[in-house]
């Protein structure tokens, strides 16, 4: 508890006496300082009981109270005056007593026999003996949370003995927000708060954490993400002291779950070895499914290229360490790090952007389609597939989110695609800076190459479409009857699309 002036008041070695705001030595001390400057605001920070002798001070009204001003604005809780036979006043001057009255500043006095270096000592010894007894407080309750971690009870146990020595409610939820313990003593209240700050640190990783009113949330784990700790409530500052340890012991318990979980972590990479196998039957895939504790009568594949190491050891345990963070989002956790990617299937129904962008951020990642249990093995190549696509755009890619023309052309380099394109379409562009013959062109190719259909679209006459097609095919030397050259001149416009979505400012 902090140290009030009453308990200064109450020492009968400092004999201290109040003359004037006994109704405000409630107020806590800090610090207690000596000073005869007429004007010492400047040098309080607030909190002091200030001593002085009055040795500089005139003991008119005007100055009593433009000093007692001064005082008060300095943040002094108290001002006390020093009297004895040796010092300028044997009591305290009426003016000052009535200015200090005025302003409701509690005015002491100090014994004749007590220096003001003792009353300075009294207050820095109470202040240690505080200090001393919030760590001694502090290490009794971490005591108590490391007996309630070591009782292998799981998560619930340190949660309800923090609450407890704090009063602090806390929960821990997975790296997805989904609440995996919860203190007994006292309800957890997820709010849209919570959850926004929670995604916070997940996105800021293992050196973040975030905090908004009677909220704050750590992250938990040893060298990767295993969960997050929510505090809700006022942490008090003794309490402050405990949250590292809090954090140490729940981590422990996290990594401890994370490492008997790898047998079963094994067990279900085998599983979706057997599921993407040559020879899988429907019967196989329904079996591994019910292994796995899958009803999903539709899954699809996913593949991850995992982040690079400094070794090829390093790049492998970047692998595993992907694939057993994935497997916690994962309902039934069929995940694996095969052959440089992290490869998972999982149910049609789950939400994959964003279980990869918790769990897998800016990671080159492809989704496959959707298919039956059998046919996983069709999604997994559709997926592995995309994952070159998606180091090029930047965000996991979705199998039939696109053309496959689009996938295929979004393979190359844009500047060779726009090479393509200007020697085919250049004569085009020479010819009509308008653009007209080239979107009659596309117009054409996409109508199935119909006289009448693409004249429909453009809203001309289809003798127009004609004649335009005619200029095209003298100005490239391309036939519209002959297939190659239509395949051609439909890939040069697609190249020049697929260049112009990656630079749209390209010229």
């Amino acid at each position: 508890m902090a140290l009030l002036i009453s308990d200064l008041v109450a020492r009968p070695e400092l004999h201290l006496s109040v003359i004037t705001g006994a109704d405000h030595i409630d107020r806590p001390v800090d610090a207690a300082h000596a000073s005869e400057l007429l004007r010492p605001s400047a040098w309080l920070q607030g909190g002091e009981l200030l001593m002085t002798i009055g040795l500089l001070l005139p003991m008119d009204p005007g100055s009593c109270r433009a000093y007692v001003d001064d005082v008060v604005g300095g943040g002094a809780r108290a001002l006390a005056v020093g009297l004895g036979d040796e010092l300028p006043y044997q009591e305290v001057p009426q003016p000052l007593v009535n200015a200090a009255a005025q302003a409701g500043l509690p005015l002491l006095t100090v014994g004749r026999q007590v220096p003001f270096i003792a009353v300075t000592k009294a207050v820095f010894a109470a202040q240690a003996a505080e200090q001393r007894a919030a760590v001694e407080s502090a290490f009794a309750t971490q005591r108590s949370l490391t007996a309630a971690a070591a009782s292998g009870q799981g998560l619930t146990p340190t949660l309800d003995a923090w609450t407890q020595a704090t009063g602090v409610r806390a929960y821990v939820t997975d790296p997805l927000g989904r609440v995996i313990a919860v203190n007994d003593t006292s309800p957890h209240q997820h709010t849209d708060t919570h959850e926004i700050l929670i995604r916070r640190v997940v996105a800021g990783g293992m050196r973040s954490s975030a905090a908004a009113p009677g909220i704050e949330v750590q992250p938990l784990g040893a060298r990767r993400l295993r969960g997050i700790l929510v505090l809700t409530g006022p942490l008090p500052s003794e309490a402050r002291l405990l949250v590292s340890g809090l954090v140490s012991l729940l981590s422990l318990e996290l990594e401890g779950r994370h490492l008997a979980n790898e047998p079963d972590r094994r067990r279900r990479a085998a599983l979706l070895g057997r599921l993407l196998a040559e020879t899988t039957t429907p019967e196989v895939a329904a079996d591994v499914l019910a292994d796995a504790g899958l009803a999903a009568r539709s899954v699809r594949a996913v593949a991850i290229e995992p982040p690079a190491g400094a070794t090829a050891q390093d790049t492998t345990r970047n692998a595993a360490d992907l694939a057993a963070d994935l497997a916690l989002a994962v309902p039934g956790g069929l995940t694996r790090a095969h052959k440089g990617l992290v490869e998972a299937v999982v149910d049609e129904d789950l939400d994959l952007e964003t279980v990869l962008t918790q769990f897998a951020p800016r990671r080159p990642a492809g989704i496959g389609s959707p298919v039956p249990p059998a046919a996983a093995r069709n999604s997994l190549r559709e997926a592995t597939g995309l994952v070159d696509l998606s180091r090029g755009t930047g965000h996991p890619v979705r199998a039939r989110q696109r053309r496959s023309s689009d996938i295929l052309l979004n393979l190359g380099p844009r500047t060779a695609l726009a090479g393509f394109a200007d020697t085919l379409l250049g004569p085009l562009d020479t010819a009509d800076p308008t653009g007209e013959l080239t979107q009659t062109l596309a117009t054409w190719l996409d109508a199935a190459c119909s006289w009448d259909e693409a004249a429909r679209r453009l809203a001309v006459h289809r003798h127009t479409v004609r004649n335009r097609l005619d200029k095209i095919a003298r100005l490239t030397g391309r036939s519209m009857d002959n297939g190659d050259d239509r395949f051609d001149l439909w890939l040069a416009i697609r190249s020049r699309n697929a260049a112009q979505r990656a630079s749209p400012s390209r010229e």
